[in-house]
């Protein structure tokens, strides 16, 4: 029986729809990938997910017991709205199938493709526009803290929403935000 020199890692799906490579070296011996180059990977996928109408939150290659484990953020590049799940399962797909390609990942892993959750920190002027109409929290500069609905973003310029009136607060008054999570309100 012959044998490639550049036989591929065979896949499985594992019960959360992620895919994991089994290891696998070339004939040859040498390691089957270059190593966990988050930043070569990052520069790999960014087009993908751009493809896929999307942004690339990051990137991060950590462990889960002997195996590696690739995580990749994702979201919609601006605006309120969320990522359907049919765009993320073929992200998913695409991302998975560039990583088999370019090989940046040595040995087993799994990935996971994910966005970044209703509650992660504001931090970017891209994050506040994907918020609007949401609830956030937050807290400004001069040490208060205000929870108020965001209603539009001009320029860095928040306008904001309380109960009994509106407010406009520049991003540089802000020190840390979040959006809130609302249990009852239909977000759709």
């Amino acid at each position: 029986m012959a044998s490639s020199k550049n036989s591929r890692p065979k896949r499985r799906q594992d019960g959360a729809g992620r895919r994991a490579v089994n290891s696998a070296r070339p004939a040859d011996g040498s390691p089957a990938s270059t190593g966990a180059d988050v930043a070569g990977i990052t520069t790999e996928l960014e087009a993908i997910v751009a493809q896929a109408g999307l942004y690339l939150e990051g990137v991060k290659v950590g462990r889960a017991g002997k195996r590696k484990v690739v995580k990749v953020v994702v979201d919609l590049p601006e605006g309120p709205g969320g990522v359907d799940s049919d765009s993320l399962t073929e992200v998913s797909r695409a991302i998975s199938q560039r990583l088999d390609d370019v090989d940046l990942v040595a040995g087993a892993y799994t990935l996971e493709v994910s966005t970044p959750g209703a509650q992660r920190e504001l931090t970017e002027l891209r994050h506040f526009s994907r918020a609007q109409g949401r609830l956030v929290e937050l807290r400004l500069a001069d040490g208060s803290e205000l929870v108020a609905r965001l209603m539009e973003l001009s320029g860095d310029t928040l306008k904001l929403r309380t109960n009994d009136s509106e407010r406009r607060i520049g991003r540089g008054d802000i020190v840390s935000a979040r959006v809130r999570v609302e249990f009852g309100k239909d977000e759709g």
